[in-house]
């Protein structure tokens, strides 16, 4: 069998996912992912794929975010023969914590990890699906490095390029399936 190429399973993926127009809010086109997740043939491929891109580059971690992102993260994370670390919204995981605080376009979240999740120097992959803004992964990172890891890269299944949120993430290696 051929090695697919990045543009064949992105047209792949991107076929399989939902346009909602007007959600959460008026005049925002939500990316659902939920068709790709119900199409085991390009989910498999697009994991395989995603996975691919990082073997041999010695992720020991791979991060996924809350909630999307676990599913993501958890087949890549097997994938790579690595730990799966979730970071969840506050007050969600039962053990010691630290935390990041970043704000939204109307507010502020906040984000925790287990202080024992990752150990110094451990080279972590931050998994999501989708790229917006990028304050939530610029947390994320901020979480990632506090503990002494290293953010080897970051996985997102979407970016939306014209919200230009890699810009809040430029120091750091990121790779998109898809961009819109």
């Amino acid at each position: 069998m051929n090695k697919i190429t990045l543009d064949e399973i992105s047209q792949q993926t991107k076929a399989v996912i939902r346009d909602i127009p007007d959600f959460p809010k008026k005049g925002i086109i939500f990316k659902d992912i939920m068709p790709l997740l119900a199409n085991h043939d390009v989910f498999s491929k697009t994991i395989k794929f995603m996975a691919d891109h990082y073997r041999g580059r010695g992720i020991t971690k791979v991060i996924g975010i809350e909630a999307r992102g676990f599913i993501l993260a958890a087949p890549i994370a097997i994938e790579l023969q690595a730990g799966m670390i979730p970071v969840r919204k506050k007050g969600k995981l039962p053990y010691k914590t630290i935390s990041k605080t970043y704000d939204l376009e109307y507010g502020q979240d906040t984000l925790e990890i287990h202080e024992d999740a990752v150990k110094p120097g451990e080279k972590v992959l931050i998994v999501d699906d989708v790229l917006a803004t990028g304050g939530t992964i610029k947390a994320v990172c901020e979480l990632v490095e506090k503990l002494n890891a290293k953010v080897e890269s970051i996985a997102m299944l979407i970016e939306l390029d014209f919200l230009k949120g890699r810009e809040k993430i430029s120091g750091h290696d990121l790779f998109s399936l898809i961009k819109y």
